[in-house]
């Protein structure tokens, strides 16, 4: 069976982050599927491109706030069966260099990124291990693992527009949460794994250099629908002995 084929109808899916390009992609990609699809974004909007499907449903949600994402997971239980896939794409860049990082910016980085992600795993598991059956699928990066696009030692202003210390952080430490949770679900019928996207076009990357995009083996920047297309591989039930992984999705720019 192909993925792309696989019916999620009857799957209940929540996407942080919707409204985001990442997000609005993965949630256009689920619904195709059939499955139901909440859409948690700070602004609590269904995606433009999703808002035709009657089924899902717009939540405002700020990932930092453990107290909102139990009450949002209550909620959809007591309406029904609880979510059995969680992709967590709520995030945000910071860029600069680590001598100009304040401690306000970092703490803001790691609370949204790393510790919105940590919550929202946390509340879904109760009903994925009763359903003895779940997806998550986290959003990092290649900056967790390359330490950054940026090359200071050639051109000093690239440390501006390629991602800094906070973001490289939080998204290393999505990646090693990954890694624990999936250890820890492995025996409840629950995979756990990351994309880690190398650089993608959307509004937030319109000042990548181009010097750094000339170093993508693959000659472009990868899409929306890139990451969308692996979120919903791992989604499907095809995925099935694929835990704890983490997969580049960046044209070849870096491998491991």
């Amino acid at each position: 069976m192909n993925a792309a084929r696989e019916s999620f109808a009857g799957r209940v899916a929540l996407v942080t982050g919707s409204q985001g390009a990442i997000g609005s992609a993965v949630v256009r990609l689920l619904t195709d599927a059939g499955a139901r699809v909440f859409c948690a974004d700070q602004r609590g909007e269904v995606p433009p491109d999703a808002a035709r499907t009657a089924g899902n449903a717009p939540i405002a949600l700020d990932v930092r706030q453990a107290s909102q994402i139990r009450a949002l997971f209550q909620s959809i239980e007591s309406a029904g069966p609880p979510v059995d896939t969680l992709v967590n794409v709520a995030g945000i860049v910071s860029f600069g260099s680590a001598q100009s990082l304040d401690e306000a910016e970092w703490d803001r980085v790691l609370d949204i990124n790393l510790k919105g992600t940590f919550l929202c795993c946390q509340a879904a598991i109760a009903g994925m291990k009763r359903l003895q059956f779940g997806r998550i699928i986290n959003l990092g990066s290649v900056v967790g693992k390359n330490s950054g696009y940026a090359r200071p030692w050639i051109n000093p202003d690239e440390q501006a527009v390629a991602s800094n210390v906070a973001y490289g952080a939080s998204k290393a430490g999505v990646h090693v949460l990954t890694g624990f949770l999936a250890r820890e679900l492995a025996a409840h019928g629950i995979t756990v794994n990351a994309l880690a996207p190398g650089p993608i076009a959307t509004a937030m990357t319109t000042a990548f250099p181009p010097a750094l995009r000339a170093l993508i083996p693959r000659g472009r920047m990868g899409t929306p629908d890139d990451v969308a297309r692996a979120a919903l591989f791992l989604a499907s039930r095809e995925s099935d002995f694929i835990t704890g992984e983490i997969l580049d999705i960046n044209g070849g720019m870096w491998s491991d």
